[in-house]
């Protein structure tokens, strides 16, 4: 069983177009690394948006920021909360405190960009489509955080151990 298990199935029955991206894709990419949120990036339109607000409300998830998440779909509305808010991830949590989903929206990398060389990793019978190595250590690079750090210096090292098989 995988974390965040319930949301991943639903994801895949409902055709939600994102990718893994954060901690969790870091673990799946051959890591061990402790998180408890799950990060992706989303291909921003109407529908693919209503698709995983529909599923996180139904798995008990609800909003932290007091703004409507469907706006996330707005590119004008996405750039005004990135540039006055300072907006990162748009955040779903649950009561109990301990899961977490965020939507990533202002990263170097968005969807269309790791879309074109994202993989696909079978866990069970769920398919979970992850950023690559390289757009991952993109992601990481400019966020100042030490654990990003530490990730990127594991994603080099995977990087040149399946170059040696």
């Amino acid at each position: 069983m995988i974390i965040y298990e319930e949301i991943l199935r639903a994801f895949q029955k409902e055709k939600v177009k994102y990718i893994l991206v954060g901690g969790i894709a870091v673990n799946l990419l051959g890591s061990l690394r402790s998180t408890a949120d799950m990060d992706i990036l989303l291909e921003m339109s109407d529908e693919n948006l209503k698709k995983v607000v529909r599923i996180l409300k139904a798995n008990g998830y609800s909003v932290k920021q007091p703004v409507d998440p469907s706006g996330l779909a707005d590119k004008e509305i996405r750039e005004v909360l990135i540039r006055k808010k300072h907006l990162k991830a748009f955040n779903f949590h649950k009561k109990d405190g301990l899961s977490e989903v965020d939507i990533i929206v202002d990263t170097p990398v968005d969807y269309a960009d790791a879309a074109k060389d994202r993989l696909y990793i079978k866990s069970g019978d769920i398919t979970i489509p992850v950023i690559s190595i390289n757009n991952l250590i993109r992601m990481k690079k400019n966020t100042g955080r030490s654990i990003d750090r530490l990730d990127i210096e594991e994603l080099k090292r995977i990087k040149r151990l399946r170059k040696r098989k």
